[in-house]
């Protein structure tokens, strides 16, 4: 789980939250599972099964065969298609309530909902695992996310960001997302510039990022070896 540590006022810094989440399957790029971007969280003894709606079943699987894309660059390490495909993820209230929660602080607004077109080159991906050393930088991205707020129609910003990847032997020990241009309106955009520029001053972001690559690569991508292996 993440804590936020921007230094921005804790209500409006947490903006950035939702976009770091899917943030991280830009820079794997096609991570459509990790520990952060996942599906809702599952249930255990002390609370009831959550069902997934039609929507969010419906994301969840057409997340599979990016992941399954991503897996095959890094693992196979053969030449091949280059990755392209596109995520939607939704974050309930609650879950993002659970993300922050070690923040010591809560979600101020409702559900969001986060839109971003994945692109790698299988090359690059397949370098990362066999060069010694590789400096990876990925094209410029654009994540879309719709905020739902109770007293205001719900508000549309995105932002951009150029991600880069140190590897070493087979494993991410460096990254950065390099944000961008914001947009969105006035209030929201003003807390979102805070929290990216933060980001791209002190990279707070890196390590989240450098680990779940490595998480991905290894166990993420074992746990679907057979849609991947050998394509």
């Amino acid at each position: 789980m993440m804590t936020v540590c921007f230094p921005a006022p804790p209500r409006l810094a947490l903006l950035a939250v939702p976009f770091a989440l899917v943030a991280v399957a830009v820079a794997v790029p096609g991570l459509a599972s990790s520990a952060y971007a996942d599906d809702v969280p599952a249930s255990s003894a002390s609370t009831p099964e959550i069902e997934l709606t039609p929507e969010e079943t419906a994301e969840r699987e057409s997340r599979k065969a990016c992941k399954a894309a991503v897996c095959a660059g890094f693992r196979n390490r053969t030449p091949g298609a280059d990755v392209a495909c596109d995520i939607t993820k939704s974050f309930r209230k609650e879950q993002l309530n659970k993300i922050v929660g070690k923040a010591k602080v809560s979600w101020p607004w409702g559900k969001v909902v986060c839109k971003a077109s994945i692109k790698a080159k299988r090359d690059t991906l397949m370098k990362a695992m066999t060069e010694d050393k590789l400096q990876a930088e990925f094209e410029t991205h654009k994540v879309a996310c719709q905020v739902e707020r109770e007293k205001d129609a719900a508000a549309d910003i995105t932002a951009e960001m150029t991600p880069k990847v140190t590897f070493e032997k087979g494993k991410a020990v460096k990254a950065s997302l390099n944000w961008g241009k914001v947009e969105g309106p006035t209030v929201i955009k003003g807390a979102m510039w805070t929290a990216t520029a933060t980001d791209n001053t002190v990279n707070v972001l890196g390590k989240m990022i450098v680990d779940d690559i490595n998480d991905f690569v290894t166990k993420k991508c074992d746990e679907i070896k057979g849609e991947w292996d050998g394509k």
